[in-house]
């Protein structure tokens, strides 16, 4: 299984919804499309990653570089992460970087008040 996701505009955000394996081979399409919704707009970037099963360095490295495309739009990148994500991202001691909300409804009330 690779990666899936879906798309949708809510509130003057992005909201991406992925599910399967963000992996050194999902990564590149992963970036490239994201890639182009961020430069398209709005700079607002939720990534829900609720039902990701696997992450990887490459993926960790995914987010690092989108985290610094949303930056570079003005823009803010919330996740929100399951148990699995949260604990790669623990491991590599990237808690701090990334602004992780417990489900989409806070991240967006949080975008809201940016």
């Amino acid at each position: 299984m690779s990666l899936r996701g879906t798309r949708e505009v809510r509130d003057n955000s992005q909201v991406f919804r992925l599910a399967g394996l963000l992996d050194a081979f999902s990564e590149p399409t992963f970036r490239k499309v994201v890639d182009k919704y961020v430069e398209e707009g709005p700079s607002s970037v939720i990534l829900d990653m609720s039902q990701i099963d696997f992450i990887d360095s490459s993926g960790i490295g995914a987010l690092v570089q989108v985290a610094k495309k949303v930056q570079q739009a003005n823009g803010k990148l919330q996740l929100i992460a399951n148990s699995r994500v949260m604990q790669t991202i623990k491991m590599v001691r990237l808690e701090q970087f990334f602004k992780i909300q417990p489900n989409v409804e806070a991240a967006l009330e949080n975008a809201k008040r940016s």
